[in-house]
């Protein structure tokens, strides 16, 4: 019984580290928004179908009565027609205009602000390289200021990889022999896990990173430490 129980479980615990719906960033809340707006979209449409399925399953149910009677026919009942038609247009609108807003905002990094801190990404098989702008680099450790807004520009040096931070920004590919950029400002002080998101070869497993978020103080004091 317990090894079924366990069973059960891990479709919902296998990502309970990631913490993704915990956002600690601005960028990373409207990314959790828009998780719960689907979900709660889906959820919807699941709680209609099994309202209906109920009500029919006991309308219809097999009786004396409904052996005698034959269910009146709806095709062409231009009412229901223009119900289920318009109703997930409705649903997709809905989730697509927030999507469309949220992409356009964390793309855009062109409307950065003067004070944006840069730093370079680069993927390799099998770690991340951190590039700052006094020439600093690290390995698999990435250091920013809270409540300073940065902009990530994601490299890579062979294969395709995915840069991601769940509790902080969403996924963006790092592509050889092109730049892609993400913006994000941590907004509280902690460690917190990233990772490659694309199967990148044998030792995918190892493209883990560590991100600390200290304060600015605290962080200017590491910039400044031997290269």
């Amino acid at each position: 019984m317990k090894k079924w129980f366990i069973f059960l479980l891990a479709p919902f615990l296998s990502g309970c580290s990631l913490r993704t719906l915990n956002p600690v960033s601005e960028t990373g809340a409207d990314q959790a928004f828009l998780i719960n707006l689907s979900f709660g979209l889906m959820m919807f449409v699941v709680a209609v179908v099994c309202v209906l399925f109920i009500l029919f399953t006991v309308k219809y149910r097999e009786t004396e009565k409904n052996r005698k009677d034959i269910p009146k026919h709806e095709e062409g009942n231009r009412t229901l027609e223009i119900i289920w038609t318009t109703l997930p247009i409705i649903l997709l609108i809905g989730l697509a205009i927030p999507t469309i807003i949220y992409t356009f905002q964390v793309s855009n990094t062109d409307a950065s602000s003067e004070e944006a801190m840069h730093v370079n990404v680069i993927g390799e098989q099998w770690r991340w390289t951190f590039q700052y702008e006094n020439g600093k680099e690290t390995h698999d450790t990435l250091v920013l200021p809270v409540d300073q807004e940065v902009v990530f520009h994601l490299k890579s040096t062979d294969v395709i990889h995915s840069f991601w931070i769940p509790r902080l920004v969403g996924k963006r590919d790092a592509i050889p022999d092109k730049e892609n950029k993400l913006k994000v400002a941590p907004n509280e002080v902690g460690t917190y896990q990233g990772k490659c998101a694309e199967f990148c070869g044998i030792l995918h497993a190892d493209m883990r990173f560590v991100t600390e978020v200290v304060p600015a103080k605290e962080f200017e004091e590491w910039l400044a430490e031997e290269k």
